[in-house]
């Protein structure tokens, strides 16, 4: 059993940053892909990023490409988002998500684990 706490989200304007923390307990991620989702209010929960359990493959969407950045800290249990030059279109939930997987997915059915959420605000 692995339990994820996202923490990190906030209110910011356009143009500014955030980064987002997950955290794991229960037992390590250090094998495993992990992945960011975001759901804006009324929208389905959509992919943001995906990283391998080495770092060394990562996935983005296509709208956070050059703007996010996931890594991930093994021996802290931890992942990250760097979120930069945030636009009110970011706004949404992030959750955190641990796969099973080998290889890096998109698929939300894949992720095993979630956390609770974290909320990011971007005000115009």
């Amino acid at each position: 059993q692995v339990e994820l706490a996202e923490s990190g989200g906030d209110v910011v304007q356009a143009g500014g940053s955030l980064r987002l923390s997950c955290v794991a307990s229960g037992r390590t991620i250090s094998s495993v892909v992990m992945g960011w989702f975001r759901q804006a209010p009324g929208k389905e929960r959509e992919f943001v990023a995906a990283i391998s359990w080495s770092g060394g493959n990562k996935d983005y969407v296509d709208t956070v490409k050059g703007r996010f950045t996931i890594s991930r800290d093994n021996a802290k249990n931890t992942v990250y988002l760097q979120m930069n030059s945030l636009k009110p279109e970011d706004t949404a939930a992030y959750y955190c998500a641990a796969s099973g997987q080998y290889f890096v997915t998109r698929r939300s059915s894949l992720y095993a684990y979630w956390g609770q959420g974290t909320q990011v605000t971007v005000s115009s």
